[in-house]
C-alpha cells in the first residue's frame, strides 16, 4: 500500500518538520512519501496532484492556517476515490477530533498530540489490514457508526528515538527549516497551545549539533527553531549557538524565540561576540499592563526584559523581533496604547502587533464569557472584540498594524519617522493613530504600493499634516532613502544641491589613493568604474549625522552644508549601508 503524508505550508519558502518526522520515524517501512504544497495554490490543482500520486493512505498535518483548505481536498479527493484512507493530524485536530469525525464523514481518522509512535503504530496495523485499533493510543476513529477515542499517547520521553528528519536535503536549499532542540515550554500562558503540555524535553546536543551541521552543509536560507522558550537551559542554549558560532556558515541565519529576563550577564556577553546577521530573536511581550499578565498566566519580568532588548540592540548584531498581542483580558485600546509605546521606544528592529486567536485547546478559549470574547469559530479564530476593547478600536488597531509593518518594521524608515515622533508627537502610538487616519482619508488602503511610493505618501502626510520646517525633513527623508536604496534616481520631490558639481568631483575623489585606503580600505584595488556603483555622493543642507546623534533636536541643527559619502555593504544584515563625512576632501578638489 502507497502512503503519502503531506501538508500545505502557509508560504512557499517554508518547510514542513512535522511530515519530516513521521517519515524519519517510519523509514523502514516501505512505500511511504512526503510532499509539501501551499495554502496559496488551488486546491483542486492540489487534490489533482495528489490523486495522481496515487495513494492507498494520505495522512494531512493541520494547522490554523491550512485545516479549511486541507478539508476541501479531502473531500474532493474521497469523491474520486472512496476507498482511499484519510488521516488527519496536528494541533488543529488535536482537541476537537470527535466532532471532525461526526461533522466530516470524507475523513477516516485523527491522530491527536504527539504523532510519531502512534502514526507509526498505525501505519502497520493499515498496511498489514489489522482492523483492531483499540490498543493504538492518541488515535481517533469510526468503529460499527461510533466515533471511538482512544487514551491519549504519552510523550515521547527519550526525544532521540526519532531519527532526524533531515536525513533527505533535497529541495530544502535557500528556505525556511524548522527545527526543534527541545518540546514542550516552562512557562503556562493562557493564549499558547504549549500551557497544555506540561515540562521541557530535550534532544540531546550530539544530536542536535548532527543535525544543525546537515542543515549548515545544505545552505538552506535560515533556520527558524520553534523552541518555545530557547533559553529554558542557560549551557544548552549557549552550547548550541556557540557551535553554530564556531561553523561560521554564510548568508543564512537562526531564529529563536527567546524569553529576554532570562537573559544573564554571562549569556550577554556572549551574544556580543555572534557574526551579524547570524542569530534572529523572538522575544514574545504581548503587554506591559500586570493585570493583562496575570490573566494570562505569563511569568516575565517586564523592566528585566526591556533593559536587556536594549543592551543586544547596542551590540548591533543580532536582529530583535518583539511581539504583542492585542484583545487580550483587560487591555482596553488605552491600555495597549501604552504597551505600544513602551516597545516601541526599545526600538527594536521588529514591533509585531498581533490580535488574539483564541486556538482550540488553549485556556483562554474556556473563558470566553468571562472577558466577552466575540470571535469567528472558524480558523484563524481570532477576536474580534472583547469585555475591554470594542472592534471599531480593533479596526483602528489593524490600520495601525499595517502601517507598522510597512513603516516601522521596515529600517528604511527609521530616521524619518524618529524625526517626527520625537519633534511633533507625544508618543509613538499617537503617530501612528494620525497617520492611521490621515492614511484611510486619502483611501491608501484600498490599493497597493511599492516601496518608492511609500516614500512620497509618508512625504505628503509631513506636507499635509506636520508642515512645519517641510526643509528639514526633505534631508532626512532623503538621507533615509539614499541610505537604504542603491539608486541613484533620488525621487524629485526631494529638493538636491550641488548634484552636478558632486558627479564631476566624485571621480577624482575615487582615483586618490589616499581617499581609498582612509575611506574605502576594502575596496582600494577596485577600479573606480566598479567602486562607482557601491557609493553614492550627496550634499545635505546641515549636519545631518549630528542631527540624528543628538536625538533630532531642532534646536541642535548645524546649518552648516555637510557632503556624505554612503558606502553600501554588499555582505551586512543590520548595518547595510555605512555613512562617511567626506565635506573636507570634496571641498578640496
Amino acid at each position: 500500500m502507497k502512503v503519502l503524508i503531506t501538508t500545505l505550508n502557509s508560504k512557499f519558502i517554508h518547510s514542513s518538520l512535522s511530515i519530516r518526522y513521521l517519515k524519519s520515524f517510519c523509514k523502514d517501512i516501505p512505500n511511504i512519501e512526503i510532499c509539501e504544497f501551499t495554502i496559496n495554490q488551488n486546491k483542486d490543482y492540489i487534490a489533482g496532484e495528489i490523486y495522481k500520486m496515487n495513494p492507498d493512505i494520505i495522512a494531512f498535518s493541520c494547522y490554523i492556517w491550512n485545516l479549511e483548505e486541507t478539508l476541501d481536498i479531502c473531500n474532493i479527493l474521497k469523491i474520486v476515490n472512496p476507498n482511499i484512507k484519510i488521516i488527519l493530524g496536528g494541533p488543529e485536530v488535536s482537541f476537537d477530533g470527535e466532532e471532525i469525525l461526526k461533522k466530516y464523514d470524507f475523513v477516516d481518522f485523527i491522530i491527536y498530540g504527539e504523532g510519531e509512535i502512534t502514526f507509526r503504530e498505525f501505519i502497520i496495523k493499515l498496511i498489514s489490514e489489522n482492523r483492531e485499533y483499540i490498543d493504538v493510543k492518541g488515535l481517533i476513529y469510526r468503529e460499527e457508526g461510533k466515533i471511538v477515542k482512544n487514551e491519549p499517547r504519552p510523550f515521547i520521553e527519550d526525544l532521540d528515538i526519532i531519527p532526524s528528519p533531515y536525513e533527505d536535503l533535497s529541495g530544502l536549499k535557500n528556505k525556511i527549516v524548522y527545527y526543534e532542540s527541545s518540546r514542550g515550554c516552562p512557562f503556562n500562558c493562557q493564549f499558547c497551545l504549549s500551557s497544555t503540555i506540561k515540562g521541557v524535553r530535550f534532544f540531546s546536543l550530539d544530536r542536535v549539533k548532527e543535525d544543525l551541521e546537515k542543515l549548515i552543509d545544505a545552505q538552506v536560507r535560515q533556520v527558524k527553531l520553534v523552541d518555545r522558550t530557547f533559553n529554558t537551559k542557560k549551557e544548552y542554549a549557549m552550547e548550541i549557538m556557540k557551535f553554530i558560532m564556531d561553523k561560521n556558515p554564510e548568508n543564512m541565519n537562526f531564529h529563536f524565540e527567546v524569553t529576554a529576563h532570562l537573559l544573564d550577564k554571562e549569556m550577554l556577553d556572549f551574544l556580543s561576540k555572534a557574526k551579524e546577521g547570524l542569530f534572529q530573536f523572538e522575544i514574545g511581550i504581548q503587554s506591559t499592563n500586570p493585570k493583562t499578565i496575570e490573566a494570562i498566566g505569563r511569568t516575565t519580568d517586564i523592566e528585566k526584559a526591556k533593559k536587556v532588548t536594549k543592551i543586544i540592540k547596542g551590540y548591533q548584531n543580532i536582529h530583535q523581533h518583539l511581539d504583542l498581542i492585542a484583545g487580550l483580558p483587560y487591555e482596553d485600546y488605552n491600555s495597549f496604547k501604552d504597551s505600544f509605546n513602551e516597545i516601541y521606544e526599545l526600538r527594536p528592529e521588529k514591533l509585531q502587533l498581533g490580535f488574539l486567536k483564541l486556538l482550540k485547546g488553549s485556556g483562554l478559549r474556556e473563558n470566553i464569557e468571562r472577558y466577552g470574547f466575540k470571535f469567528l469559530n472558524k480558523s484563524p479564530y481570532e477576536v474580534l472584540e472583547t469585555k475591554y476593547i470594542s472592534y471599531s478600536e480593533m479596526l483602528k488597531l489593524k490600520t495601525i498594524e499595517d502601517l507598522l509593518e510597512k513603516y516601522g518594521n521596515e529600517s528604511v524608515f527609521e530616521n524619518s519617522l524618529q524625526y517626527i515622533i520625537t519633534n511633533y508627537y507625544d508618543t509613538p502610538f499617537d503617530f501612528y493613530e494620525d497617520f492611521s487616519s490621515y492614511w484611510e482619508e486619502k483611501q491608501y488602503h484600498k490599493l497597493s504600493h511599492s516601496k518608492k511610493g511609500l516614500y512620497k505618501i509618508l512625504y505628503n502626510f509631513y506636507k499635509d499634516i506636520v508642515r512645519e520646517n517641510l526643509q528639514v525633513f526633505n534631508e532626512i527623508l532623503k538621507f533615509d532613502y539614499i541610505l537604504n536604496n542603491r539608486d541613484s534616481n533620488i525621487p524629485p520631490y526631494l529638493k538636491r544641491r550641488d548634484v552636478e558639481e558632486l558627479i564631476n568631483k566624485r571621480h577624482d575623489f575615487l582615483k586618490d589613493e589616499e581617499n581609498l585606503i582612509k575611506y574605502l580600505p576594502e575596496y582600494k584595488d577596485l577600479p573606480t568604474r566598479k567602486l562607482i556603483n557601491k557609493v553614492h555622493f550627496e550634499a545635505f543642507d546641515f549636519n545631518i549625522i549630528d542631527f540624528i546623534n543628538e536625538n533630532y533636536s531642532l534646536k541642535e541643527l548645524n546649518g552648516d552644508k555637510i557632503i556624505l559619502l554612503f558606502i553600501y555593504k554588499n555582505n551586512k544584515v543590520l548595518n547595510k549601508c555605512e555613512v562617511k563625512d567626506i565635506t573636507e576632501k570634496i571641498n578640496k578638489i
